[in-house]
């Protein structure tokens, strides 16, 4: 194995309190420490936990945003190349959302480096807990909203559906955000194929400054979908529709008549 390491790790969503001790540990005790975030005062907060912590390269402009993100992965593997124990930080789960994250270990791994990613709270955490969603209970699917627009991505209306940035639909990350509202229009038109035009559904963003900021929680009518004020980090969540029926002759191939009998489940 080479000497020098890649170990990334998240910050979480909310400032500091969201890090885990792992991932403080490792910042902590790299030889080089390199990061994407969404604010200053974290970039300040990292700089105070290791003096050598860097920003990413990054350019805010969606024309370059491929070549900013080779950018980033490059300079990760630069310091790893030197033989250091490099940390790269992400805003949130630094698997989520953030393809140099991923591109940087494999990269990494490839070019026999030992590397590692350490989870981080993501915003469906946030989600989970400011909703009051248990995914196990009625299961919940998860889809970026364009893919999920032009793979036609199959999916159930009697489970929970979550759509990510929902404000950049339709967009690849090579224009503005002009066709906003009528890209939102359309998958307003594809979701009530589904859904009825009263069916509630949530906008919501997890707050970054907790307790100063409480997290955006808009019930809306499916219908109100295109006029509604959503910003980059607005997340879309659907509840079911229905409950999903009962499949009562597997239930007794799985031997759960006597269960049914008794809680009197058709």
């Amino acid at each position: 194995m080479k000497a020098g390491s890649l170990t990334i790790v998240g910050t979480g969503i909310q400032l500091v309190g969201h890090l885990t001790l792992a991932a403080k540990a490792w910042i902590e005790q790299a030889d080089k420490v390199l990061f994407a975030v969404a604010d200053p005062v974290t970039a300040k907060w990292l700089r105070s936990l290791n003096e050598t912590a860097e920003a990413l390269p990054y350019n805010t402009n969606n024309h370059r945003r491929r070549q900013t993100y080779q950018e980033m992965v490059e300079k990760i593997l630069t310091e790893v190349r030197q033989g250091l124990n490099v940390c790269a930080v992400f805003y949130g789960h630094p698997g989520v959302f953030a393809d140099p994250a991923h591109e940087a270990m494999k990269q990494a791994q490839n070019e026999g480096f030992r590397a590692q990613m350490l989870p981080g709270i993501s915003a469906e955490d946030c989600l989970y807990a400011d909703l009051g969603l248990d995914p196990g209970r009625n299961g919940c699917q998860s889809f970026e909203t364009t893919d999920f627009l032009i793979r036609q991505r199959k999916f159930d209306p009697t489970s929970a559906l979550i759509l990510w940035q929902i404000a950049f639909t339709g967009n690849l990350g090579f224009y503005k955000l002009e066709k906003q509202s009528q890209a939102i229009t359309v998958l307003t038109e594809v979701l009530r194929r589904y859904y009825s035009a009263d069916h509630k559904v949530i906008v919501y963003e997890a707050a970054v400054y907790h307790p100063v900021c409480k997290p955006v929680i808009k019930h809306i009518p499916l219908a109100t979908l295109p006029e509604t004020e959503v910003t980059d980090v607005s997340t879309l969540y659907v509840p079911p529709k229905a409950l999903a029926p009962v499949d009562s002759e597997m239930m007794m191939r799985l031997g759960m008549h006597l269960f049914t009998e008794s809680v009197g489940i058709r």
